[in-house]
């Protein structure tokens, strides 16, 4: 087995090269950085859950109480433009 060197008086350099204020900086921007990111991701879930949530309530109801009165307008005004085009097409 191989024996390591270290170089003590390199490391000894660098320490003394770093300076407290930005490390302490440093270290605070980090904790609030990861706060924010957790944050984002704990909204992110709790949209999609949400939002989820309301469109499964919204399914439950229509399928009990059947459609809304917009959503029979609009179906009526479908098969209307429907029959419309067939009349246009057979000459009428």
């Amino acid at each position: 087995m191989s024996a390591v060197t270290v170089d003590l008086d390199a490391i000894e350099a660098r320490a003394r090269s770093a300076k407290p204020g930005r490390t302490l900086l440093t270290a605070i921007a980090s904790v609030l950085f990861l706060a924010g990111f957790v944050t984002a991701k704990v909204f992110a879930v709790v949209w999609l859950s949400g939002s989820w949530t309301v469109a499964a309530v919204r399914v439950g109801f229509e399928a009990a109480h059947g459609p809304t009165r917009n959503q029979r307008y609009a179906l009526m005004e479908a098969e209307l433009s429907r029959l419309r085009a067939e009349v246009d097409r057979l000459g009428g």
